[in-house]
């Protein structure tokens, strides 16, 4: 359950006293925070406490995470000249303290759990990158995909550049799973997905020598397939498809998901039984039961608890 610790309150002590990017540098912090879920809810994975904008920083973009906002970068990537600054560098000259989170938390954890490595999808960090930060429509992110192909291909090469040596060094560290997150892919229509990014999302996947989990949020049927195109030996589905509808979409792969988070903000036995359909929709094998996105910070650390015994209890 990714970003399962935002709701923990060891995780928010630690964060009182160091910032996040702080926190994602520092190999000892990053494991730790990596480690709180899983020994507070005894869940079956550690997921990378890692952001999709940290391989960004290594290309020289500054990137500050505001309170309430989210990434905002001071100097935008809007031209040809913007994508020419960017370098790309091998990870161990940026990333060597992620890779060393990497190997304490793998050697901390039992051999039965997963270690989730994880990284942002090309498309949502340029977006990021052309817009300054979050925005709901995207627009100058396609306006640049439609005017100046050039250049939004240009960019999206570099990132897959960056991205997919760090897939790679993520799994030689000890990831076990790496986890391809584009949280913004539903923005796009079929046809701008399939011309402008799952060129760069599959070369990503195809660099990491581990099994790979694509998941993109608000993707529709047809770019839920898509997706599945473009690689992922298990593709994640957030809460709007139902998981067998998601299941027949994308044929042998397997799903992730997708309960919804914002239900565990509501009374237990909803909480049981949306739980339940979503094991029952999802099948007995081929299946990784998690939220259809992150969790949210107000979530009642014991509800996870709770929900993460249910699920393992849940009959083979």
């Amino acid at each position: 359950m990714r970003q399962a610790g935002r709701s923990l309150p060891e995780y928010r002590a630690i964060r009182e006293k160091h910032g996040f990017f702080d926190v994602a540098g520092t190999p000892e912090l990053c494991a730790e925070v990596t480690l709180q879920p899983v020994r507070r809810h005894g869940v079956d994975a550690a997921v990378l406490f890692a952001d999709i904008m940290s391989p960004v920083l290594g290309m020289g973009i500054d990137v500050k995470l505001v309170e309430g906002v989210g990434p905002v970068i001071e100097e935008p990537v809007r031209s040809a000249a913007d994508v020419d600054r960017l370098r790309v560098a091998p990870p161990e000259e940026w990333g060597g303290p992620i890779l060393e989170a990497v190997r304490i938390v793998r050697a901390e954890l039992e051999p039965e759990r997963a270690l989730v490595g994880f990284c942002g999808g090309p498309f949502t960090v340029a977006g990021y990158l052309v817009e300054g930060k979050p925005s709901r429509d995207f627009a100058r992110t396609k306006a640049l995909m439609y005017r100046e192909p050039a250049v939004w291909h240009a960019l999206m090469e570099r990132l897959a550049g960056q991205f997919a040596p760090y897939v790679a060094a993520l799994a030689a560290a000890g990831a076990d799973v790496i986890q391809l997150f584009d949280s913004w892919v539903g923005v796009l229509s079929l046809g701008d997905y399939v011309e402008f990014v799952a060129p760069y999302s599959r070369r990503v996947l195809d660099a990491a020598s581990a099994p790979t989990i694509h998941f993109g949020t608000g993707a529709t049927e047809g770019l839920l397939a898509q997706m599945a195109r473009a690689g992922g030996d298990a593709i994640g589905v957030d809460w709007r498809i139902p998981l067998d509808v998601a299941r027949e979409i994308v044929g042998d792969r397997a799903v992730q998901g997708n309960l919804e988070p914002a239900l565990l903000l509501g009374p237990w036995e909803r909480i049981e039984a949306a739980a339940r359909d979503v094991l029952e929709r999802g099948g007995r094998t081929g299946h990784v039961f998690n939220l259809g996105h992150g969790v949210l910070p107000q979530t009642d650390p014991d509800v996870l608890t709770r929900l993460t015994a249910l699920v393992q209890d849940y009959p083979a």
